[in-house]
């Protein structure tokens, strides 16, 4: 009787062993250093970024402010500081807004400023914040400042007019008031020094931070 051929059993199948684990590669030291320090400095840009964001933008220094002061009270002006209150827009020139200071110079504002140029007819006081959130000056002066007065305040705004306003406020009385974003000086009379200390210290510096080579007359 014939003998069954025997069937080969399958090949075993080969196993891997296990496989070996790179091990962790640790910066040295001096780049870990590098790391952590960069990491502390992108952080402390953000939280400057966020402060300034919260505050509203930027502005003139303290020392340069502290500077312009003195020479404003030197010339007989008043001059403050006010916190800001806000900047948000409102869709009319109609609208009421509370401020904390005649003139205003900050807070709710319409959100299209006035035209740069030197007006004979009174500003719309909830459009002219706007144009300081742009860092503009705004010169107003009362109903009770002579001609010649008038005439010298015409002159210093012609002789450097970008980002700069000038308007009657019949309210101001005997005084003339300077204001950008959240200045104030009061002045009874016209100081060149004085005025051009306040226009050279806070001109430019709104919180939107506009060059002031862009706001011409007229735009």
């Amino acid at each position: 009787m014939a003998k069954k051929a025997r069937t080969p059993p399958p090949p075993r199948s080969r196993q891997q062993g296990p496989r070996r684990r790179e091990p962790t590669r640790v910066p040295p030291w001096s780049d870990r250093r590098l790391l952590v320090g960069g990491g502390a400095v992108l952080v402390a840009i953000a939280l400057i970024a966020i402060t300034l964001a919260s505050r509203g933008g930027g502005g003139a220094s303290a020392a340069s402010a502290r500077r312009a002061a003195t020479v404003l009270t030197a010339a007989g002006c008043t001059f403050r500081t006010y916190p800001s209150q806000g900047r948000d827009h409102v869709q009319s020139l109609d609208a009421k807004v509370d401020y904390n200071s005649f003139p205003p110079t900050s807070g709710r504002h319409y959100f299209q400023p006035a035209v740069w140029n030197r007006y004979s007819q009174p500003l719309v006081l909830v459009q002219e914040v706007h144009n300081l959130e742009h860092g503009g000056v705004i010169i107003q002066y009362g109903d009770e400042i002579s001609p010649a007065t008038v005439q010298q305040l015409t002159s210093f705004y012609d002789s450097s007019p970008n980002a700069m306003l000038l308007a009657p406020l019949p309210k101001l009385g005997g005084k003339i008031a300077l204001t950008a974003w959240t200045r104030l000086a009061a002045c009874t009379r016209f100081s060149q020094r004085a005025f051009k200390a306040f226009r050279d210290t806070f001109r430019g510096k709104g919180p939107e931070g506009f060059p002031v080579s862009a706001l011409t007359p007229g735009s």
